[in-house]
């Protein structure tokens, strides 16, 4: 029997990847040894020492075997080092030290179903790496590079502002560079002109005065239409040109025929979308079931665009949506995935026009479980184009010309099998977060108009879970062919985020009871207690924050927030690449094609493939918040000194952050304008406690404020507050004279530092999706013109 210390070593070797059975092949364990083993894990896991991730074990602080990284020095015989960048220096201490080893000469490219090779990688650049040696206490950690997702920047961007006789100055659009403007002497502008997007290349640092840097490329003007989104776009470095060879191909792409399909035209499957949808890339139908064995149960249908006919592997379209990885979409544009001629004509499922479609046929029984399933390579004709509200009327009784024909035949059918199915997932209990949606309406200027909470209508549920099963259908057809996918993945919540939380919810006498694996229905039970209490907003946060984040891999180990065991995304092959793998993967393990996944993709290759699109995923996400904070930092910026209500969202010791009740807008609080008091971080109740009065202010709290600055190209505000706190320790009560002081005396520095989201800054907004970091969000994501997508699930 191995000791513990050799348990650990073997852990630690393996990259994480490694688990209960991995071990006992590797000591040869009897019988009787294993059961000896599972104690042994047990007792490091309840030390801390290891942890249960992916259904694997690993050492806290240990590498993965693939990592996000940037590249941050040459060593001694010039050999690049990297650090990952993401790592919790406060758990595991400094982040590890990777070496570099010089990449491989036959690496595969797109078409055996790896990332494209790209550049070579340099100092600052930002890269995939696949770990070869973890190391140790004496030796460094070695990997290769698996893609280089972004070059280093040796440049900034910025809005220039013209001066009068020449040159001008360059006001930053990152929100940790506020206050620190560059300098344009004249002659160095180059054709920008006052209000530009530029990009500027520093020249000359100064010991007095400001740096001095020239232009060198004019991306755009913020006097026109879709210029803040222009700036998340630069600032990310997303694409959003189509290269001529891409285009040409798209343009050419003939329309798919019948040959090789079931001819499903004559089903009556139709759309539901937003009402304001570009294109529409799933269609659903159900009846009952006429089978004897499966009384009251359904036979449903779901059929999406199928976007493989069209996008062939290693072909340009399909390079480009990989180095893409999904669409991206924002207030005013969406950077699509692939060009308008696939997504919104030639996919689009428009109706009484053929198209051709990928469809699951799924046998429900009367509890709601899915019972059967069947994939179909088909060609159909959509019988109505709906709206969500447009279909909800219907079946209340509010009927129009296009919908009093099918409400009978079609929707209501669809909405019993949806109360067949909301029956099964109540009793499966997924992750029920309460976090309403905003969506921002613009004016034809492009300044936002309005922000709204759209209702949730039992129209958009029924569509969200046929979706949820066909996505399960997928992933487990592929595992049963044994054929390689990507899976959408979910972890469960840490240990440590688990503790934590637990300490959290003691402070407001809520119990979180311990257990050898938490489940969602353990936090369900939690946030039904607080439904329509005040704490209710702050606990559903705190829930939110224990979540790990959802992304894509090869290698299954669920997902968490929907509490399924296996799931893969195939409903938006149109927004998403993952989903278009999924395709091909159907297409070769039911011999429906040939252009289905290539023979040589491997679960290696996808691996990559799905380290690359969780982070376009990711970069997606915070472009997509940026923007929502400067389009309402621009629409806030002329009502300075006005005061708001809100809600404390997060709390660091730099500060709170605060979301207003009629906007989502975020905005700081500096700790520094709090009072004539010192407050400290209370981590456990994470708030800000007074030290000698002990008021406290918390994530949760319903507070009023002033908005006392807005920096709209950054999209940053700052707030005083006006409101108290509530009070603990030993001071109950608060000197008069006390409340907060004018906020003037905030600095620059802690404003900037504060608007820069950090873990503790997630607002509400505009984000798409509930949940959209831990993935339990509701409803699918989809290309929609103007309208945001629903979610990232």
């Amino acid at each position: 029997m191995p000791s513990k210390q050799e348990v650990l070593a073997f852990i630690a070797s393996q990259g994480g990847k490694v688990g209960k059975r991995e071990i006992a092949r590797a000591f040869g364990l009897d019988a009787a040894q294993k059961v000896e083993l599972k104690g042994l894990l047990r007792d490091l896991a309840d030390a801390g020492t290891v942890e249960r991730q992916r259904r694997r074990l690993h050492v806290p602080g240990a590498l993965p075997g693939v990592v996000l990284a940037d590249i941050v020095a040459r060593d001694a015989d010039g050999e690049l080092v990297a650090v990952p960048v993401e790592w919790d220096g406060e758990a595991h201490g400094e982040a590890p030290r990777i070496l570099v080893l010089p990449q491989r000469q036959n690496y595969r490219g797109a078409r055996s179903g790896g990332a494209p090779r790209g550049a070579a990688a340099g100092l600052s650049d930002r890269v995939l790496l696949r770990i070869s040696d973890p190391g140790d206490s004496e030796t460094p950690a070695t990997g290769r590079v698996i893609k280089v997702l972004e070059k280093a920047r040796r440049q900034q961007l910025g809005i220039f502002r013209a001066a009068p006789h020449g040159g001008g100055r360059i006001i930053p659009i990152d929100k940790k560079a506020l206050g620190r403007e560059l300098q344009v002497p004249p002659g160095a502008e180059q054709d920008a002109e006052d209000g530009d997007l530029v990009a500027v290349e520093l020249t000359r640092s100064r010991v007095f005065g400001l740096p001095t840097a020239r232009v060198k490329e004019r991306l755009g003007s913020l006097k026109s239409e879709k210029a803040v989104s222009l700036i998340a776009i630069h600032a990310h470095g997303i694409p959003n040109a189509f290269p001529d060879a891409v285009m040409k191909e798209a343009e050419a792409a003939p329309k798919a025929s019948l040959r090789g399909r079931e001819d499903w035209r004559d089903l009556q499957l139709v759309t539901i979308d937003p009402a304001d949808a570009k294109d529409h890339d799933d269609a659903v139908h159900a009846v009952v079931d006429d089978d004897v064995d499966n009384e009251g149960g359904f036979v449903v249908t779901v059929a999406i665009a199928d976007v493989s006919a069209y996008v062939r592997p290693g072909a340009p379209l399909d390079r480009e949506a990989l180095l893409r990885g999904n669409s991206v979409y924002f207030p005013d544009r969406v950077v699509p995935m692939l060009p308008e001629r696939i997504s919104n004509d030639l996919c689009s499922l428009r109706p009484l026009e053929d198209r051709p479609a990928l469809a699951v046929r799924m046998v429900i029984g009367r509890d709601g479980r899915k019972r059967a399933h069947s994939f179909h390579r088909i060609m159909m004709r959509s019988a109505a184009k709906l709206a969500y509200a447009q279909a909800q009327d219907a079946v209340e009784g509010r009927t129009d010309a296009v919908t009093e024909p099918i409400v009978g035949a079609v929707l209501a059918p669809l909405y019993a099998a949806y109360a067949c199915v909301k029956a099964a997932r109540d009793e499966r209990q997924p992750l029920d977060l309460d976090l309403p949606e905003r969506k921002i309406l613009l004016k034809e200027d492009g300044t936002v108009d309005k922000v709204v909470v759209p209702r949730r209508l039992d129209a958009h549920r029924l569509i969200e879970e046929f979706m949820i099963l066909a996505n399960v259908a997928a992933a487990e057809t592929l595992e049963e062919r044994r054929t390689p996918l990507i899976y959408r993945v979910h972890d469960a919540p840490s240990l440590e985020k688990v503790s934590a939380l637990r300490d959290f919810l003691k402070t407001i006498d809520i119990a979180l009871p311990k257990a050898e694996q938490v489940r969602p229905a353990q936090f369900n039970r939690i946030l039904a207690q607080v439904v329509g209490t005040e704490v209710a907003p702050l606990v559903n946060q705190v829930i939110l924050r224990s979540q790990s984040q959802a992304e894509y891999a090869s290698e299954n180990y669920g997902h968490f927030g929907l509490n399924l065991r296996r799931y893969a995304h195939f409903t938006s092959p149109i927004r998403r690449y993952a989903d278009l793998i999924v395709h091909r993967a159907l297409v070769r393990a039911l011999g429906l094609g040939r252009d289905g996944l290539p023979e040589d993709a491997t679960a290696e290759t996808l691996a990559e493939v799905a380290a690359a699109i969780s982070v376009t995923e990711r970069r997606a996400m915070a472009a997509e918040r940026e923007t929502v904070d400067r389009l309402i930092a621009h629409h806030l910026a002329d009502r300075i000194g006005a005061t708001f209500t809100g809600r404390v969202t997060g709390a660091t010791r730099a500060g709170l952050f605060v979301a207003l009740d009629d906007t989502g807008a975020d905005g700081f609080v500096p700790a520094a304008t709090l009072g004539a008091d010192y407050y400290r971080f209370d981590e456990t109740r994470q708030a800000l406690v007074g030290e000698r009065t002990g008021e406290m202010h918390r994530i949760g709290d319903r507070v009023e404020v002033k908005l006392v600055e807005a920096a709209p190209v950054a999209g940053a505000l700052r707030f005083e507050l006006l409101s108290e706190g509530t009070y603990v320790g030993r001071s109950q009560g608060r000197a008069r004279g006390l409340k907060s002081l004018p906020a003037k005396g905030a600095s620059r520095a802690a404003f900037a530092a504060g608007t820069g989201r950090g873990k503790a800054g997630k607002g509400s907004g505009n984000t798409p999706g509930r949940g959209t970091d831990d993935g339990s969000g509701a409803g699918r994501s989809k290309p929609r013109g103007k309208a945001p997508p629903k979610g990232r699930r």
